[in-house]
Parts: structure tokens; C-alpha cells; sequence
């Protein structure tokens, strides 16, 4: 994959993850929520902050010492 397709993948999940922390922000609102699908939704959201994490790692050249 080149930088671009890295590039366009990491502004997907940046979406992904803010879409969930919408969603998260607004099961806390309704007292009836299931806490389980919240549990669920955090569980996502960490996923995909590591998955950004490591395709923007993917994007820093490696700096020999």
C-alpha cells in the first residue's frame, strides 16, 4: 500500500472512530442503555485507535541510529 492509500485508510478510521464516540456520548444519554453494547462500542473504538496508530508508524520513515 502507498503512502496515499495509508493516508486515505487513516482518515476512514479517523471518521469510524469519531462516529463511534458520537454514538458512545449519546447511549450515555439514555438511561435505558445496554451497558454491554457501550462495553462493545469502546472495545471498537480502542481497536481502531490502534489500527491508526499503526498505519500512521507505517507513514514515519525508520531513522537508522
Amino acid at each position: 500500500m502507498n503512502d496515499e492509500g495509508i493516508r486515505q485508510q487513516i482518515e476512514m478510521l479517523k471518521i469510524e472512530h469519531r462516529d463511534l464516540d458520537d454514538a458512545i456520548t449519546a447511549l450515555h444519554a439514555n438511561p435505558a442503555t445496554e451497558q454491554l453494547r457501550i462495553a462493545r462500542l469502546k472495545r471498537r473504538k480502542l481497536a481502531l485507535k490502534d489500527r491508526i496508530i499503526v498505519l500512521e508508524d507505517q507513514l514515519i520513515p525508520d531513522i537508522i541510529a
